[in-house]
């Protein structure tokens, strides 16, 4: 029951017709007596910079979720971001402060790790590569490296969004072993990968060409898939019968979600409990 007392979290982007959040948040918010709503906000790319800062006048409003096409121009519309943030480049999260200042937080990377960990993987000391280095694969490399792992190797088909991205890791992580390399999971002669990483977009689309030879994996290695809605893609199927552990993209968002409770200061879920509340077919 929304009240004169309930916090809104808005979801924003556009189009809004695929959001899931409002069908995992707010029955979870019901079951657990908390009042609070997330409310889906279609806003176009071209209204956004005047929208932002007015929504964040209204009284009740505890924060916001954003997702495309405005993840990156909200990075630096805010009083203040995490680390994650200025090294992806982009803010899925925004959290109002009591003293009414912005604060901005990246999330796709932090879901991952958790995901991955949930599994049983250790980050520390392990050779982990990821194909791809635009928004998502930048999250994950930010949430990646304060884990201490061994090495991050990065690799992006487009000109230059591999070095930028090392450049920013290697200014916030100094001491951190970052190398360029290219989407051979085999590691091309350098020590075997314990952890590849499709942050493309390749999969969303039937027939899609696979990101990397998955018969190039090292049996045993965890490969993880960003691609949401797909379940199991051809590409984890390939590893899986190559004998390889998998992640999929739903494990990321749902381990995800915790991390956004306790950001707005909502309490602790397991994404078990989300799953299971959740109004969704995942």
């Amino acid at each position: 029951m929304i009240s004169g007392r309930t916090q809104i979290i808005a979801h924003l982007g556009y189009p809004t017709e695929s959001f899931t959040a409002p069908m995992i948040y707010n029955p979870w918010f019901a079951q657990r007596g908390i009042d609070a709503v997330v409310v889906p906000m279609g806003v176009k790319a071209e209204h956004y910079a005047a929208f932002l800062r007015p929504l964040f006048s209204l009284s009740n409003i505890r924060g916001a979720l954003v997702t495309m096409p405005h993840k990156v121009t909200t990075a630096g519309m805010l009083d203040r971001v995490s680390t994650a943030v200025e090294i992806a480049g982009a803010c899925n999260a925004i959290l109002r402060c009591p003293d009414g200042s912005l604060y901005g937080e990246m999330f796709d990377g932090i879901g991952f790790t958790r995901a991955a960990k949930a599994q049983g993987f250790i980050f520390a000391g392990a050779a982990c590569l990821i194909v791809g280095a635009g928004g998502v694969g930048s999250a994950i490399a930010a949430a990646i490296a304060p884990e201490r792992p061994g090495s991050i190797t990065l690799y992006d088909i487009r000109d230059g969004a591999a070095e930028a991205l090392a450049a920013r890791l290697r200014r916030h992580y100094p001491g951190l072993d970052i190398r360029l390399g290219d989407n051979d999971p085999a590691g091309c002669g350098l020590a075997t990968f314990d952890l590849v990483v499709n942050a493309t977009p390749l999969g969303m689309a039937k027939g899609d060409p696979l990101p990397f030879d998955p018969d190039r994996l090292s049996p045993g290695a965890l490969v993880g898939d960003v691609v949401l809605g797909a379940g199991v893609t051809p590409l984890l199927q390939a590893a899986a019968r190559h004998g390889c552990r998998t992640l999929v993209g739903t494990d990321m968002l749902f381990e995800q979600i915790p991390a956004y409770l306790d950001f707005f200061g909502y309490g602790h879920a397991t994404a078990e409990e989300l799953r299971a509340v959740a109004n969704i077919a995942y």
